[in-house]
């Protein structure tokens, strides 16, 4: 007989169970790794600051994986956007270029 009495397996399992199937316990988890990081950032201990809100961010991601999933989807199109935008001001930068060095060599510069 046990002082103290121990569940059985079958009670672990289902309390294991509703916590798993209950995400309360990560937004908690997210909250307090997102704020312990953030105090940690501000007294000045920068990789323990990183390295707890990067959990928290992780935790964060795995309560909202149908956002993360999209937003995934949707990244190789703005970077698309992105990689045309700065071929366009590449290109406005050459001709800017061209048109400068043209007028200097009309002044004798």
């Amino acid at each position: 007989m046990n002082a103290i009495p121990l569940p059985s397996r079958e009670v672990l399992a289902s309390r294991a169970e509703a916590v798993i199937k209950n995400p309360e316990w990560l937004r908690i988890g997210a909250g307090a790794s997102l704020l312990t990081g953030s105090l940690l950032l501000l007294t000045g201990k920068r990789k323990a600051g990183l390295l707890v809100t990067a959990a928290g961010t992780v935790l964060a991601m795995l309560e909202h994986h149908e956002i993360v999933a999209d937003w995934w989807e949707a990244l190789p199109k703005h970077l698309e956007k992105a990689q045309h935008m700065l071929d366009q001001a590449q290109q406005t930068i050459g001709d800017l270029t061209d048109k400068r060095d043209k007028i200097f060599s009309m002044f004798g510069k």
